[in-house]
């Protein structure tokens, strides 16, 4: 079924389970990158980090294809024996010929491709009573088409599945720890993402700033573990991590490549990596990579606008699942979880635009490095020149020991200093420590 690689809701999906297992948008991987050293290889940590996490995909994904496939197959045979058990007995009552049997064909050992052949036959020579008989086509293809997805492949598929393996007991509670190793590893980095940047503007305790942050998304987390919470589930997914991810990676890319300057950025890696980046990733980053994540972003409108927004439900008169359109609050809860996704980033910049943040509040911090070492601590922008980086006023600075004391001296690299954010003091400052001993570094 290739024709389903030609909807733009699959590329769409692909591209949220890229920005899912990398961390982008979410601001995990920037958070965690900026405890790294200056002169760290995060080139090389980029594409280690991408080769894991495609061969993990590739393998996740035999495994997930196996272990449907074993229970399409379990389920499969199942049908086969209840319908041929049906076969034998419409045979011993006369409702069927004998004649219209194979003669190679033996019940108590028939495949599926047996009784498929003898389904055929009976539905060509009993066409208008076929349907009173009851039997039923047993397709392996037609259980992996109805098989579960989502959060039912993890807690339904793939639970149902395990209850016929080998010490099935064992294999289900290694499963769902892995489950749950998987969520907090998830969470680490969501969480970093957002405590990081707070600790560093306004200066909070870490510790308290975490224990609220959990609190608050444990309370919210129960709403999906209501009998209702699967639907909710849905909609967190298919409104608050798709369409904003690729709204936020986008201005990502546009505020380095366009705002900042991808030649500047350029030069920057190359000052830190110590070589050159390839030409790849400028072409990469300037042209197609924008170019792609846009094509997606338009395809994902336009299917949003075409297809009403709903939900499947689950019908238990029918026992079938059924499209329901949402009602007016819950459009408006999706929207609510697109806006509030992409809020921040205008905030911000009217918050950095319109000066509302007090430059002179000591609350920033000031970035000073020298051959990889960077030590970042809360200055005053507006003191004296000569202070020293750990915050100390004029008057409480001791004698000058370029052995132990680290100067804060607005000089050093114009690209540095002049970078887009250097009047908010978060740019690198080169200290002046050309008299300082290399074992002092």
């Amino acid at each position: 079924q290739l024709e389903i690689m030609l909807e733009p809701k699959v590329w769409r999906e692909a591209a949220t389970q890229v920005f899912f297992a990398l961390g982008l948008g979410f601001g995990g991987v920037i958070a965690f990158s900026s405890y790294n050293k200056r002169d760290n290889n995060c080139h090389f940590d980029a594409v280690l980090v991408s080769f894991i996490n495609f061969f993990t995909s590739v393998l996740a994904t035999l495994v997930v294809f196996a272990v449907l496939g074993f229970k399409a197959n379990i389920i499969n045979e199942k049908c086969v024996i209840q319908n041929s058990e049906k076969i034998i007995k419409l045979l011993k009552i006369g409702n069927l010929s004998q004649d219209m049997i194979p003669h190679h064909i033996n019940f108590s050992s028939i495949t599926a491709e047996d009784y498929n052949l003898v389904y055929d036959i009976i539905q060509k020579v009993k066409e208008e009573e076929f349907d009173s008989l009851g039997l039923k086509s047993c397709q392996i293809e037609d259980e992996l088409n109805k098989a579960v997805q989502g959060t039912g492949l993890a807690f339904i598929a793939f639970t149902e599945a395990m209850t016929h393996f080998p010490a099935s007991p064992f294999w289900s509670v290694m499963f769902f720890l892995m489950l749950v190793n998987l969520g907090l590893g998830s969470m680490f980095g969501t969480i970093e993402g957002i405590i990081t940047p707070i600790v560093d503007t306004f200066k909070v305790r870490k510790e308290i700033l975490t224990v609220i942050c959990c609190l608050v998304a444990f309370f919210i987390g129960l709403i999906f573990v209501q009998r209702s919470g699967n639907y909710f589930v849905t909609m967190f997914d298919d409104y608050s991590a798709t369409l904003p991810l690729l709204i936020v990676v986008i201005l990502e890319n546009i505020a380095v490549t366009r705002v900042y300057g991808i030649d500047k950025f350029m030069e920057d890696l190359k000052d830190m990596l110590g070589f050159s980046p390839s030409q790849y990733y400028y072409y990469m980053w300037k042209y197609v990579s924008p170019l792609v994540l846009l094509c997606l972003l338009v395809a994902s409108v336009v299917q949003m606008g075409l297809s009403p927004p709903g939900y499947n439900a689950w019908i238990e008169d029918t026992a079938m699942e059924e499209f329901h359109s949402y009602p007016t609050w819950g459009m408006i809860v999706c929207i609510s979880l697109m806006v509030l996704a992409i809020l921040p980033v205008p905030i911000v910049f009217m918050v950095r635009r319109c000066n509302l943040i007090d430059d002179s509040s000591g609350s920033l911090a000031s970035v000073s490095y020298k051959r990889g070492r960077i030590i970042k601590e809360p200055v005053n922008l507006e003191g004296d020149n000569t202070s020293l980086i750990h915050g100390k006023t004029p008057s409480e600075v001791p004698s000058p020991n370029l052995s132990k004391n680290i100067y804060r001296k607005q000089t050093g690299s114009p690209t540095l200093d002049t970078a887009p954010n250097g009047r908010y003091g978060i740019g690198y400052l080169m200290a002046d420590m050309s008299d300082m001993p290399e074992s002092d570094l």
